[in-house]
């Protein structure tokens, strides 16, 4: 009996085993065909991920190359800078009224301007910008017409 008994075991795992094998092989070809999916998947994301360092870097020296400053920028292309305007008004030797009286407007605005805390119209720009070019004598012989 045992001898039955053990050649009975011995058989059923023998088929167990041949039923698993076929079983286990299919999963083995998908498993491997899922890796290989993967790793072409992670390449083609690390190409992507250097695609977009370098497109926000090339954007980053585009908008540093020339900077688009709101302040700086006004209607018909002509620039204003607080500062600028500062540095001419000590180079022609103007006070603010004076300064104010030649584009237009008063001395206080003048010093807002100055601040940064206000900017001129397109009227006084304009203005501003026609003193850009000129010297003290002009200025004086303007000033001395308007007075």
């Amino acid at each position: 009996m045992p001898d039955i008994v053990s050649v009975l075991k011995a058989e059923i795992t023998r088929l167990a085993r041949k039923e698993l094998k076929s079983e286990v092989t299919g999963l083995k070809k998908a498993l491997a065909a899922h890796r290989a999916e993967i790793a072409v998947l992670r390449k083609r994301v690390s190409e992507l991920e250097g695609e977009v360092k370098r497109t926000t870097k090339s954007i980053s020296r585009r908008t540093s190359e020339k900077p688009v400053d709101a302040e700086s920028q006004t209607q018909g292309g002509l620039r204003f800078r607080a500062a600028g305007m500062a540095s001419n008004r000590k180079r022609l030797g103007l006070s603010a009224a004076d300064f104010g009286l030649l584009v237009g407007a008063s001395g206080q605005s003048v010093y807002a301007w100055e601040a940064g805390k206000s900017k001129p119209h397109a009227s006084s720009l304009a203005a501003i910008a026609a003193l850009r070019g000129i010297g003290k004598r002009e200025v004086e012989e303007r000033l001395a017409a308007l007075k």
